[in-house]
């Protein structure tokens, strides 16, 4: 049995050194600067649709397989906010490879300084965020707001903020706050995987099965903001309970 265990671990780590470490390097050089020169599509349609594939990429060179319950409760005529629980790196990579709808999401702002990623969040139109200052926080979420009335596309937020190793952390409001702004629903979604797939505090890519399962949209039309904090809950709860997560309330 030790014997076995030992050859599955020299597998996995050669496995992650000469074919998905490459992999995700070439793939990511490859399909961004593809969507550099896509990027005359001032909307980001067509950089979204090469991000998908890149995330398709990711999925195979990473040996990672993916299955999805609750696509048909997304209405592709529809803008949404979909809401997520954070835990891998390999999360947004599981979200871009079968979410079909066109979504930008938030992301951190270090992010935008990463050669052909960073290249590629900017022209295809995420947003980014600033998380240790309140002001620029708000003025994102507003930005957010706006660009889900005027152009129709959806946002993605992991209100978590940040990646968990363990439990989920309790939702912060820019999500809820964002979607009642814009009078959109909310869509919750539970990410179960990821975490064993790429840990926290790891490189290496291990693969193995992941789900992604959508929940019932949660309609905000007539909230107010004062409504927040409990939108927050409720989709909390709901996120929890397709992730099959607990929350730390100490956070």
């Amino acid at each position: 049995m030790a014997h076995q265990i030992m050859e599955f671990l020299i597998v996995w780590k050669l496995r992650s050194v000469f074919i998905t470490a490459p992999g995700i390097i070439l793939s990511t050089i490859l399909m961004g600067t593809i969507s550099l020169i896509s990027s005359l599509d001032r909307q980001g349609f067509t950089q979204h649709r090469v991000a998908q594939n890149w995330a398709r990429m990711l999925l195979k060179v990473g040996f990672m397989h993916c299955t999805v319950s609750g696509l048909e409760k997304l209405d592709p005529a529809r803008s949404y906010v979909l809401v997520c629980n954070h835990a891998s790196y390999m999360d947004t990579p599981v979200i871009l490879s079968v979410i079909p709808l066109q979504f930008r999401f938030f992301a951190t702002i270090g992010l935008f300084s990463i050669p052909f990623m960073g290249w590629h969040l900017s022209r295809a139109g995420h947003i980014p965020v600033a998380r240790d200052n309140v002001r620029a926080s708000l003025k994102s979420m507003g930005t957010g707001a706006k660009m889900i009335k005027q152009t129709g596309v959806s946002a993605l937020l992991f209100p978590e903020g940040a990646r968990t190793e363990h439990d989920m952390r309790p939702f912060k409001e820019g999500a809820a706050y964002i979607a009642i702004k814009a009078q959109v629903p909310v869509v919750p979604i539970g990410i179960r995987g990821t975490r064993d797939a790429l840990p926290m505090h790891c490189w290496r890519v291990r693969g193995g099965p992941v789900q992604l399962i959508v929940g019932d949209p949660i309609e905000t039309k007539g909230m107010t903001l004062q409504q927040r904090g409990k939108l927050t809950r409720q989709m909390q709860d709901m996120v929890a309970i397709l992730a099959d997560q607990t929350i730390d309330e100490s956070e």
